[in-house]
Protein backbone atom coordinates (compact mmCIF):
# COMPACT_ATOMS: atom_id res chain seq x y z
CA UNK A 1 0.00 0.00 0.00
CA UNK A 2 1.34 3.20 -1.01
CA UNK A 3 2.20 5.22 2.16
CA UNK A 4 -0.18 7.74 3.81
CA UNK A 5 1.05 11.24 3.31
CA UNK A 6 1.68 13.64 6.30
CA UNK A 7 0.24 17.26 6.57
CA UNK A 8 1.87 19.13 9.47
CA UNK A 9 0.71 22.43 10.55
CA UNK A 10 2.88 25.40 12.77
CA UNK A 11 1.60 27.79 14.64
CA UNK A 12 4.34 30.23 15.26
CA UNK A 13 4.59 33.19 18.25
CA UNK A 14 7.26 35.26 19.25
CA UNK A 15 8.94 33.12 21.69
CA UNK A 16 8.23 29.44 20.56
CA UNK A 17 6.26 27.36 17.77
CA UNK A 18 3.47 24.24 18.21
CA UNK A 19 3.80 21.57 16.28
CA UNK A 20 1.18 19.74 14.67
CA UNK A 21 0.16 16.37 12.42
CA UNK A 22 -3.00 15.80 10.96
CA UNK A 23 -5.12 13.17 11.84
CA UNK A 24 -2.42 12.27 14.76
CA UNK A 25 -1.64 12.79 18.22
CA UNK A 26 1.73 13.88 17.58
CA UNK A 27 2.61 17.51 18.58
CA UNK A 28 5.38 19.33 19.86
CA UNK A 29 6.50 22.61 21.20
CA UNK A 30 9.75 24.01 20.29
CA UNK A 31 11.14 27.71 21.06
CA UNK A 32 11.59 29.87 18.67
CA UNK A 33 15.14 30.88 18.43
CA UNK A 34 18.16 29.21 16.36
CA UNK A 35 17.94 25.94 18.48
CA UNK A 36 14.32 24.93 18.41
CA UNK A 37 14.42 25.72 14.77
CA UNK A 38 17.10 23.68 14.08
CA UNK A 39 14.80 21.04 16.30
CA UNK A 40 12.07 21.99 14.45
CA UNK A 41 13.65 21.18 11.21
CA UNK A 42 15.39 18.14 11.80
CA UNK A 43 11.66 16.64 13.16
CA UNK A 44 10.35 17.84 9.87
CA UNK A 45 12.95 15.71 8.01
CA UNK A 46 12.75 13.03 10.34
CA UNK A 47 8.54 12.54 9.32
CA UNK A 48 9.07 13.82 5.19
CA UNK A 49 5.65 15.51 5.46
CA UNK A 50 3.68 15.99 1.59
CA UNK A 51 3.56 19.66 2.87
CA UNK A 52 4.25 21.89 6.05
CA UNK A 53 2.00 25.01 6.65
CA UNK A 54 2.28 28.16 8.48
CA UNK A 55 0.10 31.43 9.08
CA UNK A 56 1.66 34.62 7.89
CA UNK A 57 2.48 36.25 10.95
CA UNK A 58 4.05 39.30 10.57
CA UNK A 59 7.38 38.35 9.51
CA UNK A 60 8.01 36.16 12.75
CA UNK A 61 7.67 33.21 10.95
CA UNK A 62 10.41 34.00 8.06
CA UNK A 63 13.42 32.44 9.51
CA UNK A 64 11.69 29.17 10.26
CA UNK A 65 10.16 28.84 6.89
CA UNK A 66 13.72 29.64 4.96
CA UNK A 67 15.03 27.14 7.28
CA UNK A 68 12.58 24.60 6.55
CA UNK A 69 12.82 25.37 2.54
CA UNK A 70 16.61 25.35 2.63
CA UNK A 71 16.13 21.50 3.96
CA UNK A 72 13.69 20.71 0.94
CA UNK A 73 10.63 20.52 2.66
CA UNK A 74 7.49 21.61 0.72
CA UNK A 75 6.40 24.68 2.90
CA UNK A 76 3.39 27.03 2.13
CA UNK A 77 2.50 30.55 4.39
CA UNK A 78 -1.26 30.95 3.99
CA UNK A 79 -3.35 34.13 4.75
CA UNK A 80 -3.96 33.81 8.59
CA UNK A 81 -8.05 34.87 7.89
CA UNK A 82 -8.13 31.83 5.11
CA UNK A 83 -6.91 29.21 8.41
CA UNK A 84 -9.62 31.12 10.62
CA UNK A 85 -12.67 30.72 8.29
CA UNK A 86 -11.69 27.11 8.23
CA UNK A 87 -11.42 26.87 11.63
CA UNK A 88 -15.11 28.02 11.49
CA UNK A 89 -16.17 26.05 8.68
CA UNK A 90 -15.10 23.16 10.85
CA UNK A 91 -16.27 24.11 13.91
CA UNK A 92 -13.12 25.00 15.71
CA UNK A 93 -14.32 27.80 17.59
CA UNK A 94 -11.61 27.16 20.52
CA UNK A 95 -8.23 29.48 20.22
CA UNK A 96 -5.35 28.11 22.00
CA UNK A 97 -1.78 27.39 20.31
CA UNK A 98 -2.02 23.78 20.30
CA UNK A 99 -5.70 24.27 18.75
CA UNK A 100 -3.97 26.49 16.08
CA UNK A 101 -1.52 24.10 15.08
CA UNK A 102 -3.82 20.97 14.79
CA UNK A 103 -6.28 23.55 12.67
CA UNK A 104 -3.52 24.53 10.47
CA UNK A 105 -2.32 20.80 10.14
CA UNK A 106 -6.20 19.65 9.11
CA UNK A 107 -6.18 23.21 6.64
CA UNK A 108 -3.14 21.55 5.25
CA UNK A 109 -4.64 17.89 4.49
CA UNK A 110 -7.87 19.50 3.10
CA UNK A 111 -7.17 22.30 1.42
CA UNK A 112 -3.76 21.79 0.07
CA UNK A 113 -2.58 24.80 -0.74
CA UNK A 114 -0.56 25.59 -3.73
CA UNK A 115 3.38 26.41 -3.19
CA UNK A 116 4.39 29.56 -4.44
CA UNK A 117 7.72 31.17 -4.76
CA UNK A 118 9.38 31.58 -1.15
CA UNK A 119 11.50 34.90 -1.31
CA UNK A 120 15.45 34.96 -0.89
CA UNK A 121 17.60 36.99 1.39
CA UNK A 122 17.41 39.69 -0.84
CA UNK A 123 13.54 39.71 -1.27
CA UNK A 124 13.08 39.27 2.74
CA UNK A 125 15.32 42.41 3.26
CA UNK A 126 13.78 44.33 0.81
CA UNK A 127 10.35 43.47 2.49
CA UNK A 128 11.46 44.44 5.86
CA UNK A 129 12.42 48.04 4.38
CA UNK A 130 9.31 48.23 2.58
CA UNK A 131 7.47 47.60 5.94
CA UNK A 132 9.49 50.20 7.94
CA UNK A 133 8.81 52.33 5.34
CA UNK A 134 5.19 51.81 5.30
CA UNK A 135 5.58 52.40 9.48
CA UNK A 136 7.42 55.77 8.84
CA UNK A 137 4.59 57.30 6.03
CA UNK A 138 1.96 56.52 8.64
CA UNK A 139 3.83 58.64 11.75
CA UNK A 140 4.61 61.17 9.20
CA UNK A 141 0.63 61.29 8.81
CA UNK A 142 0.04 60.87 12.56
CA UNK A 143 2.14 64.05 13.61
CA UNK A 144 0.72 65.98 11.14
CA UNK A 145 -2.23 65.51 12.05
CA UNK A 146 -1.24 65.75 15.73
CA UNK A 147 0.63 69.48 14.42
CA UNK A 148 -2.87 70.82 13.41
CA UNK A 149 -4.57 70.18 16.56
CA UNK A 150 -1.38 71.21 18.97
CA UNK A 151 -1.63 74.75 20.71
CA UNK A 152 1.24 74.22 22.59
CA UNK A 153 4.32 76.46 20.93
CA UNK A 154 6.62 74.18 22.44
CA UNK A 155 4.49 70.99 21.53
CA UNK A 156 4.58 72.35 17.87
CA UNK A 157 8.21 72.60 17.48
CA UNK A 158 8.57 69.44 19.14
CA UNK A 159 6.22 67.42 16.60
CA UNK A 160 8.13 69.69 13.50
CA UNK A 161 11.33 68.37 14.76
CA UNK A 162 9.99 64.85 14.96
CA UNK A 163 8.38 65.07 11.20
CA UNK A 164 11.84 66.54 9.85
CA UNK A 165 13.25 63.70 11.32
CA UNK A 166 10.85 60.98 9.75
CA UNK A 167 10.96 62.63 6.63
CA UNK A 168 15.49 62.48 7.06
CA UNK A 169 14.28 58.49 7.42
CA UNK A 170 11.69 58.51 4.80
CA UNK A 171 14.26 59.76 2.26
CA UNK A 172 17.23 57.01 3.35
CA UNK A 173 14.72 54.48 3.18
CA UNK A 174 14.03 55.67 -0.31
CA UNK A 175 17.51 55.92 -1.80
CA UNK A 176 17.99 52.34 0.24
CA UNK A 177 15.20 50.87 -1.79
CA UNK A 178 16.45 52.20 -5.21
CA UNK A 179 19.49 50.89 -4.71
CA UNK A 180 18.66 47.48 -3.66
CA UNK A 181 16.34 47.20 -6.76
CA UNK A 182 19.29 48.85 -8.98
CA UNK A 183 21.26 45.99 -7.29
CA UNK A 184 19.52 42.64 -8.56
CA UNK A 185 20.19 42.02 -12.41
CA UNK A 186 16.47 40.22 -11.92
CA UNK A 187 15.23 42.96 -9.98
CA UNK A 188 16.39 45.42 -12.21
CA UNK A 189 14.37 44.13 -15.45
CA UNK A 190 11.56 43.63 -14.00
CA UNK A 191 11.29 46.73 -12.10
CA UNK A 192 12.42 48.32 -15.68
CA UNK A 193 9.67 46.68 -16.99
CA UNK A 194 7.37 47.71 -14.36
CA UNK A 195 8.06 51.08 -14.42
CA UNK A 196 7.72 52.09 -18.03
CA UNK A 197 3.83 51.88 -16.89
CA UNK A 198 2.18 55.42 -17.01
CA UNK A 199 1.60 55.60 -13.37
CA UNK A 200 3.77 53.09 -11.45
CA UNK A 201 6.32 54.41 -9.58
CA UNK A 202 9.22 53.21 -7.25
CA UNK A 203 6.44 52.48 -4.61
CA UNK A 204 4.38 50.56 -6.44
CA UNK A 205 7.25 48.74 -8.12
CA UNK A 206 9.01 47.85 -4.90
CA UNK A 207 6.00 46.39 -3.32
CA UNK A 208 5.04 44.09 -6.40
CA UNK A 209 8.92 42.13 -6.32
CA UNK A 210 8.77 42.01 -2.80
CA UNK A 211 5.22 41.30 -1.87
CA UNK A 212 3.93 39.34 -4.59
CA UNK A 213 6.18 37.38 -6.42
CA UNK A 214 3.26 35.69 -7.86
CA UNK A 215 3.33 38.56 -10.40
CA UNK A 216 4.16 36.92 -13.90
CA UNK A 217 3.55 33.21 -12.91
CA UNK A 218 -0.30 32.67 -12.37
CA UNK A 219 -3.00 34.11 -14.88
CA UNK A 220 -5.22 36.85 -14.75
CA UNK A 221 -7.67 35.42 -12.29
CA UNK A 222 -5.91 34.28 -9.94
CA UNK A 223 -3.62 37.43 -9.43
CA UNK A 224 -6.44 39.61 -9.19
CA UNK A 225 -7.94 37.04 -6.35
CA UNK A 226 -4.95 36.73 -4.64
CA UNK A 227 -4.65 40.72 -4.48
CA UNK A 228 -8.49 40.97 -3.65
CA UNK A 229 -9.21 43.24 -6.76
CA UNK A 230 -11.37 40.07 -8.44
CA UNK A 231 -15.32 40.27 -7.98
CA UNK A 232 -16.15 37.68 -5.63
CA UNK A 233 -20.02 36.00 -6.29
CA UNK A 234 -22.84 36.06 -3.27
CA UNK A 235 -25.49 33.96 -4.43
CA UNK A 236 -27.96 31.99 -2.95
CA UNK A 237 -30.51 29.82 -5.27
CA UNK A 238 -32.34 32.21 -6.62
CA UNK A 239 -30.76 35.40 -4.81
CA UNK A 240 -28.17 36.98 -6.93
CA UNK A 241 -26.31 39.21 -4.92
CA UNK A 242 -24.23 41.90 -5.15
CA UNK A 243 -20.34 41.27 -6.60
CA UNK A 244 -17.85 42.95 -4.02
CA UNK A 245 -14.27 42.50 -4.03
CA UNK A 246 -12.07 41.47 -0.26
CA UNK A 247 -9.43 39.75 1.00
CA UNK A 248 -6.27 39.51 -0.36
CA UNK A 249 -2.40 41.39 0.31
CA UNK A 250 -3.46 44.56 1.69
CA UNK A 251 -0.19 45.87 1.44
CA UNK A 252 -0.03 45.04 -2.17
CA UNK A 253 -3.95 46.81 -2.71
CA UNK A 254 -3.15 49.88 -1.17
CA UNK A 255 0.02 50.36 -3.41
CA UNK A 256 -2.25 49.67 -6.43
CA UNK A 257 -4.79 51.99 -5.25
CA UNK A 258 -3.01 54.76 -4.92
CA UNK A 259 -0.83 54.12 -8.74
CA UNK A 260 -4.06 53.64 -10.09
CA UNK A 261 -5.20 56.62 -9.18
CA UNK A 262 -2.35 58.80 -10.91
CA UNK A 263 -3.12 56.26 -13.94
CA UNK A 264 -6.41 57.30 -14.34
CA UNK A 265 -4.50 60.55 -14.91
CA UNK A 266 -1.53 59.85 -17.01
CA UNK A 267 -2.03 56.27 -18.53
CA UNK A 268 -3.98 56.65 -21.70
CA UNK A 269 -5.03 53.01 -21.25
CA UNK A 270 -6.78 53.00 -17.89
CA UNK A 271 -7.53 57.07 -18.00
CA UNK A 272 -9.58 55.37 -21.21
CA UNK A 273 -11.23 52.47 -18.96
CA UNK A 274 -11.80 54.59 -16.19
CA UNK A 275 -13.97 57.56 -18.23
CA UNK A 276 -16.07 54.79 -20.34
CA UNK A 277 -16.89 53.09 -17.09
CA UNK A 278 -17.71 56.36 -15.05
CA UNK A 279 -20.00 57.50 -18.44
CA UNK A 280 -21.57 54.27 -18.67
CA UNK A 281 -23.07 55.41 -14.84
CA UNK A 282 -20.46 52.87 -12.68
CA UNK A 283 -19.99 54.44 -9.11
CA UNK A 284 -16.04 56.15 -9.14
CA UNK A 285 -15.74 53.31 -6.32
CA UNK A 286 -16.29 50.79 -8.62
CA UNK A 287 -14.57 52.14 -11.56
CA UNK A 288 -11.65 52.50 -9.83
CA UNK A 289 -11.28 49.17 -8.38
CA UNK A 290 -11.95 47.84 -12.17
CA UNK A 291 -8.99 49.80 -13.01
CA UNK A 292 -7.01 48.76 -10.24
CA UNK A 293 -7.66 44.89 -11.94
CA UNK A 294 -6.92 46.17 -15.24
CA UNK A 295 -3.71 47.76 -14.02
CA UNK A 296 -2.51 44.50 -12.20
CA UNK A 297 -3.72 42.58 -15.06
CA UNK A 298 -1.62 44.41 -17.78
CA UNK A 299 1.73 44.35 -15.10
CA UNK A 300 1.32 40.64 -14.73
CA UNK A 301 0.93 39.90 -18.51
CA UNK A 302 4.63 42.22 -19.16
CA UNK A 303 6.13 39.80 -16.32
CA UNK A 304 5.06 37.04 -17.61
CA UNK A 305 6.21 37.63 -21.23
CA UNK A 306 9.00 40.01 -20.67
CA UNK A 307 7.41 42.35 -23.04
CA UNK A 308 6.60 46.31 -22.65
CA UNK A 309 3.57 47.81 -22.79
CA UNK A 310 1.97 47.91 -26.30
CA UNK A 311 -1.02 49.81 -25.91
CA UNK A 312 -2.69 48.31 -28.84
CA UNK A 313 -2.93 44.99 -26.92
CA UNK A 314 -4.86 46.46 -24.13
Amino acid sequence: MEKEKVYVGIDVAKASMNVAVHQSEQRWSFTNDDSGIIQAVSTMQGLTPALVVLEATGGIELTLVAALAAAGLSVVVANPRQIRDFAKATGKLAKTDVIDARVIAHFAAAVKPPLRPLPDDQAREFESILARRRQVVEMITAEKNRLSSTRSKLVVEFIKDHIAGLERELEKLDNNLRSSVRGSTVWREKDNLLRSVPGVGPVLSATLLADLPELGTLDRRQIATLVGVAPLNRDSGNFRGKRSVWGGRAKVRAALYMATVAATRYNPVIRTFYQRLCAAGKEKKVALTACMRKLLTILNAMLKHRTPLRYEAC
